[in-house]
């Protein structure tokens, strides 16, 4: 959108109106679809699909939360797709409604991780422990000597 405006402010003067016209209906179609491919494509597939398996796999968020990703993620994929073949517009009512799913996901991770961060994974608390237990037995055999 700064675009057009330089283009209004710079060019009005020596341009041809016609072509100012047509170069800004070209530069307002480029920031339509990179707003499509953009937040809807990525962040569908690669925020809500992939990162919410990643944390439902690794148990570090709520599993009921981490479901929020991987069904709002393709809700949202399926939705920029509907829009790019021209079934609705982007900002319509079910495109809102089938992006909702994985805006709160996004809100709801952000705002977990923030008040509490993330779970002490299975694993990781296993290796302390043993880590511990070698630790306690290797200090009075060190006493010893």
């Amino acid at each position: 959108m700064l675009a057009v405006v330089t283009l209004r402010q710079d060019a009005a003067a020596s341009a041809d109106p016609g072509s100012l016209v047509l170069a800004g209906q070209s530069l307002v179609a480029v920031h339509d679809w990179t707003f499509l491919f953009g937040p809807a494509f990525c962040a569908g597939f690669g925020n809500g699909l992939v990162l919410g398996y990643l944390m439902y796999r690794s148990g570090l968020v709520p599993r009921r939360m981490a479901l929020l990703g991987i069904i709002g993620g393709p809700l949202a994929f399926a939705s920029a797709t509907a829009v790019l073949f021209g079934l609705y517009e982007q900002t319509s009512g079910p495109s809102f409604v089938a992006t909702l799913p994985e805006v709160v996901w996004e809100a709801s991770l952000g705002i977990y991780l923030i008040a509490k961060g993330f779970k002490v994974s299975p694993d990781t608390h296993k290796e302390r422990r043993h880590t511990r237990l070698i630790e306690s037995s290797a200090a009075p055999a060190a006493a010893a000597r």
